[in-house]
């Protein structure tokens, strides 16, 4: 897979008046730079800062680079459109994301209750973005100024790229550009696509000519003829349905009006030998997709099926009267691309408009460093896959090495220590397919479920030398890493695990196998507990051999679907064997285009070829039995045990009732807890495994997921 190297075109006329120190907020600065308009204004629902974990700063530098004047309006008010006019009108196009976030994902709890706090903005100050803010920022955008294009792009606009459920409404909604009234959609990393488009429209090309990107969805009123066109049941057939009107048949429903056209729209049984560059797959439309779960499930899979960018085709599925186009998905940036993009002219700090104020997400990410973009885990409750796709996109070692001493060096407060050397996944970077011609074939969902595939290289020596090289700088106290551990890759390497033990763990490490048993593992494409075995042991061996007390924290989800009560009572009795009293406690949040997502809302699972007669799903949705799900994690919560007692009893397991070792909850209640004690902030324990010294207590640092 090749493409344009996303630096190597001629630069816009303007880029003599960039880079600027800040990319400008106010008209005030605009001046300064001596700039009479933006060429590109992005609007972000994050505070601006201007450091490469941030959206806004990424697109914002990279666009600069090309010659361009990017300005930023972040965080507006939205109920009018005055902070979207405070630059001006853009001379090329609004860019409009949410943030690094979905904006409901950061809004709102996995139980529907409004976040009071905001890490994305100053001194976390919550309700400074609307919800679903792609589509109120855009719709501001088209009211300020009419006639510029707008661009919706970011997290929350790629997840919801085509119909989708909705876990806040409970219902499935359009694709975000239908409801946002954008001009184009960006999905993924979009850096090719950003770059490619701002420099057609800056040669006078119209936006709605520009139909061929990769990685973008676009509406269409016709169907381009010079594709062939293939339905979705027919690459896998659901079986029969309760007989939808076929939004792409060939018979119109009624006449044609005078001086109307119509247009006919052929659908192949599949043919061999079939080009997939012009061969466009139509999923169930959006009302197919709203009345019926199997069609929902059946075009999930489809989806995910087709996310490959070496044999993805274009995606169709119709809205109304209008035809949404998914182009495949964009091709990975080189390491050569990649290094670039994060050796930008970034400030690594927040704006100088926020002052003394705080930022949280800033503050948890300024000393540490992205080494590499991608998963190819695949865990069907994780939205990373479907952003950043299966493939990872690495930094080169000279790339980060030199990013390590621009931190030394440039960033205020740096004292020596390393947050985190990472990104999606702690321990993928450089990690492939053995060969490009399978891996651009490929169609698996996961390169590790239910097993590591034979053809994925799995040596993790390479980054073992660069944690060595890292750790080797002048003015290098420790590098920590903190990024999610895929421990199931790493006890192929034991030197690997031996160097992380020894060298990189501050005390805790944080894993996740997420749960115990076969069926929600299973449903999560996780792997099963026996592989948390081997790495806990390789672990302990480690940190023994260093002469280190050090500690893992499992990370476990509840109420997630293929979930029953039974399964959280074994995961609970797994946590009293092994000494744990768990302090993250995540209840499954259906977060929009997921597998999981799929599973939740129509009750099967797409995973497997989904059919009417296929076996169902089962998803605890009520809130009792998901409070249920949770309360079995933190069995050692007093206020926990009337309801895990009430459960016992009803699953015929009274005889977890008691005092004992081998029983769940003690059949007494401490005054003060429990149904009366109301709600009360707390502190959890986390205990050793049996072979810790008993009474010993170890407090685990909270982690908002």
């Amino acid at each position: 897979m090749t493409s344009k190297d996303i630096f190597s075109y001629r630069k816009y006329w303007a880029h003599k008046f960039t880079p600027a120190p800040f990319l400008p907020m106010s008209r005030a600065e605009m001046d300064d730079l001596g700039w009479d308009s933006c060429d590109i204004i992005i609007v972000t629902g994050d505070a601006y800062v201007d450091q490469a974990s941030f959206g806004m700063a990424i697109i914002g530098r990279l666009l600069e680079a090309q010659g361009f004047r990017v300005g930023i309006i972040a965080q507006p008010r939205w109920k009018d459109t005055e902070d979207f006019m405070q630059l001006g009108r853009p001379n090329l196009f609004f860019g409009v994301t949410a943030g690094n976030m979905d904006s409901m994902v950061n809004g709102y709890t996995s139980d529907r209750k409004i976040r009071s706090d905001d890490a994305y903005t100053p001194n976390a100050e919550g309700g400074k973005r609307p919800d679903r803010a792609s589509l109120v920022y855009s719709q501001r955008c088209k009211e300020a100024y009419k006639g510029v294009p707008v661009v919706i792009g970011g997290i929350e606009a790629s997840l919801r790229r085509i119909a989708h459920y909705d876990y806040w409404q409970d219902k499935v909604r359009h694709s975000a550009l239908v409801d946002s009234k954008a001009d184009i959609l960006l999905f993924g990393n979009a850096e090719r696509a950003i770059v490619e488009l701002a420099h057609r429209l800056a040669n006078r090309e119209n936006i709605n000519d520009i139909t061929d990107l990769r990685g973008t969805a676009i509406l269409r009123n016709d169907l381009p003829v010079d594709f062939t066109y293939i339905d979705s049941t027919d690459v896998e057939a659901p079986g029969p349905a309760h007989t939808p009107v076929d939004p792409y048949a060939s018979t119109p429903a009624a006449p044609p009006q005078p001086g109307e056209t119509v247009q006919v729209v052929t659908l192949h049984t599949r043919p061999r030998q079939l080009d997939r560059s012009k061969t466009a797959v139509c999923l169930p439309s959006y009302e197919q997709v709203r009345a019926d779960p199997v069609l929902y499930a059946h075009a999930s899979r489809i989806l995910h099926l087709e996310s490959n960018p070496g044999n993805a085709r274009a995606l169709v599925q119709k809205h109304g009267k209008r035809y949404l186009w998914l182009n495949p998905p964009p091709i990975p940036l080189t390491t050569k691309e990649l290094d670039r993009v994060y050796e930008l002219p970034y400030q690594r700090r927040p704006h100088p408009a926020y002052g003394d104020a705080k930022i949280p997400a800033y503050e948890m990410i300024r000393f540490s460093i992205n080494i590499m973009r991608g998963c190819f885990g695949g865990c069907t409750f994780c939205s990373i896959t479907e952003h950043e796709g299966r493939i990872i996109q690495n930094r080169s070692e000279k790339s980060i090495l030199k990013e390590i001493e621009a931190i030394r060096d440039n960033v205020p407060g740096f004292t020596g220590n390393i947050s985190d050397l990472g990104g999606p996944t702690a321990n993928m970077w450089r990690l492939h397919c053995k060969d490009e011609k399978i891996e651009s074939a490929c169609r698996r969902l996961s390169c590790v479920y239910p097993g590591i595939c034979k053809n994925m290289k799995t040596d993790q020596m390479p980054l073992v030398q660069l944690y060595r090289k890292a750790r080797a700088i002048p003015g290098i106290k420790r590098i920590f890493i903190a990024s999610g551990l895929r421990y199931d890759l790493a006890v192929e390497t034991p030197e690997y695990v031996k160097e992380l033990v020894t060298h990189h763990v501050g005390g805790y490490l944080k894993i996740a196998p997420e749960h115990t048993e076969k069926e929600p593992l299973s449903h999560m494409m996780k792997p099963g507990i026996g592989a948390y075995d081997r790495f806990k042991a390789m672990f302990e061996k480690y940190s023994k051999a260093a002469g280190k007390e050090q500690y893992l924290i499992p990370y476990f989800i509840a109420a997630h679907p293929g979930t029953t009560d039974e399964d959280m009572l074994n995961l609970a009795l797994w946590l009293k064997k092994n000494g744990f009293r768990a302090d993250q406690v995540q209840a499954y949040l259906p977060s929009p285009m997921a597998l999981a997502t799929a599973m939740w809302h129509t009750g099967y699972n797409p995973l497997k070829k989904v059919t009417r007669g296929a076996k169902t799903v089962f998803s605890p949705r009520g809130m009792k039995q998901r409070r249920l799900h949770k309360a079995f994690l933190r069995y050692h919560d007093a206020n926990n045990w009337p309801l895990l007692r009430e459960a016992l009893k009803k699953m015929g397991r009274a005889d977890l009732i008691g005092n004992g070792k081998h029983q769940l909850v003690p059949s007494w209640q401490p005054k003060g807890t429990g149904d009366n004690a109301g709600s009360r902030p707390f502190r959890t324990k986390h205990t050793s495994s049996a072979k810790r010294k008993t009474g010993r207590k170890h407090l685990a640092k909270r982690r908002r997921r």
